[in-house]
């Protein structure tokens, strides 16, 4: 399903690694006080939005969900609290997905391959290198650039021929990230994606 491709470009949460729920977490930590509905309605809107970074999320909650202003510091200074949660409860190689891990091991070779994510960079450069799965990347790259500039950036970068690439996704960020930059998607993870329209991945291996 992937042979036509030469160029992988990967999500992280709910792709690579099962962390959709710890991220969850972290913003209901952050934002423990304050209303528990309010934080539901941010919990929605970060299940519904998976792709986006946390800095987006955060303005979310203050700006759509409180209707307050909050600063570019401000914001940062939440993303910095969330981090140091992330680092206490995502560096666990069992959170990885074998299924697609057992892929990208076994086709590094095959494809070049990037990791995409709305997590933050540095963050997840420092995972990956304690995972110890960097090396079967050639970049890793996350917020806070939003995805679909990372995307456009990475093609352009490497001079990639769009048909050459596909943008391994699990949530309507990634597929809008592809779509925007012209490049194929397949869904992974997430069966509500799957469409005539897409490649639609149930699991790498049976």
């Amino acid at each position: 399903m992937l042979n036509n491709f030469k160029v992988i470009l990967w999500d992280f949460d709910g792709v690579l690694m099962n962390s959709n729920a710890i991220r969850g977490m972290g913003f209901e930590k952050v934002l423990a006080d304050y209303p528990v509905e309010q934080v539901a309605a941010l919990m929605n809107f970060h299940e519904l939005n998976g792709g986006l970074s946390r800095y987006v999320k955060f303005r979310y909650f203050f700006e759509e969900i409180r209707k307050e202003k909050i600063t570019d510091e401000q914001v940062v200074e939440l993303a910095e609290r969330f981090s140091v949660i992330m680092k206490k409860l995502l560096f666990n190689s069992a959170l990885l997905i074998d299924d697609s891990i057992k892929f990208v091991k076994q086709n590094a070779g095959k494809f070049r391959m990037h990791i995409v994510s709305g997590s933050d960079g540095t963050e997840l450069n420092a995972l990956c290198a304690f995972l110890e799965i960097s090396q079967y990347f050639y970049t890793i790259q996350g917020s806070p650039t939003p995805k679909n500039q990372l995307v456009e950036q990475l093609l352009t970068n490497n001079k990639y021929p769009l048909e050459q690439c596909v943008l391994i996704g699990d949530s309507i960020n990634d597929l809008e990230a592809a779509k925007i930059n012209n490049i194929s998607f397949a869904a992974y993870n997430n069966p509500t994606l799957f469409s005539p329209d897409i490649i639609n991945i149930e699991q790498f291996y049976q």
